[in-house]
């Protein structure tokens, strides 16, 4: 629970205000870009809401936040905003919510599907979402991007009875997990369901590419605000700048519209629009992998 003593002195006055816990994670600008800014090492309020429709974003990203950061001076409607996670995205994919700090804050997703639904990385277990989850049909599969993003991914398999999937690179992070992807490879496990081996960030890093849709990109790729372009980061590059650069490239050879990444900003642009912005980024990525080797 946010502190008021704790808060920062970047907030502009009013209701709403983050204090000095925030680990700069990123959530409540993805979930509220309009309250929310970003200001040194930590998310401030830079305006209050002005209408229901904005304190219920405000609220969410309330909510999502892993360490419990974003506070209001007044008590707040956030127990009957609970109910609006998991959020619904697009043609049954959901964004989670309810960020774990064991993941660094990072997404978690949730995808509807009438031979079982999916989990993609984890959220926090939490009675509230394991309730919503069950009432949206359970999970039979959670899908592990990589080591640093599995959260609570054993409770709800636990819970709910279901296979995890992960590079067997990663495995010492989730030893239990029942599906393991081997190689860099493709791998289409499931109709509708394509696993891309990615590795760079960590070593068995992997992407899911649902429908020739949905790309969810764990710490792989990302939109930018700032530059508004598709990103990726060096600076938290875990295992090999340069095989990450090649993942990208070969994700080139596949469609999709939307980016929808463990941290950073999701991303709905259409498949030609996606393909131009995926193949400046391998261009710029490729200009700082040729600098590091000479």
């Amino acid at each position: 629970m946010a502190n008021i003593k704790k808060r920062l002195p970047q907030n502009v006055e009013g209701e709403f205000f983050v204090d000095s816990t925030c680990i700069d994670c990123d959530a409540c600008r993805q979930l509220a870009p309009d309250i929310f800014t970003e200001s040194g090492s930590y998310s401030v309020v830079h305006a209050q809401p002005s209408t229901e429709g904005e304190e219920r974003k405000a609220l969410r990203a309330l909510l999502a936040c892993p360490t419990g950061s974003i506070g209001t001076q007044r008590r707040n409607n956030a127990k009957e905003v609970m109910r609006d996670f998991p959020l619904s995205i697009e043609d049954g994919v959901y964004y989670s919510g309810f960020n774990s700090p064991k993941s660094y804050g990072g997404n978690s997703y949730f995808v509807q599907h009438p031979d079982g639904n999916w989990l993609i990385d984890s959220p926090k277990y939490l009675p509230t979402l394991v309730r919503r989850f069950a009432e949206l049909g359970g999970i039979k599969y959670i899908f592990l991007t990589h080591r640093d993003d599995v959260a609570d991914a054993d409770k709800y398999a636990e819970k709910f009875g279901s296979q995890r999937i992960i590079h067997r690179a990663e495995l010492s992070a989730q030893p239990g997990a029942e599906i393991l992807i081997d190689g860099n490879e493709p791998a289409e496990l499931f109709p509708d369901f394509l696993v891309v081996p990615t590795p760079g960030h960590t070593r068995g890093h992997c992407v899911l590419l649902y429908r020739r849709r949905f790309l969810f990109t764990g710490d792989h790729l990302w939109w930018g605000r700032t530059h508004q372009r598709l990103d990726a980061s060096e600076e938290f590059c875990w295992f090999s700048w340069k095989e990450q650069t090649r993942s990208m490239a070969r994700l080139r050879d596949f469609s999709f519209e939307w980016v929808l990444p463990g941290h950073g900003q999701q991303v709905n642009l259409p498949q030609t629009v996606m393909q131009r912005e995926l193949a400046r980024l391998v261009d710029r990525m490729s200009v700082s992998t040729h600098r590091l080797v000479n």
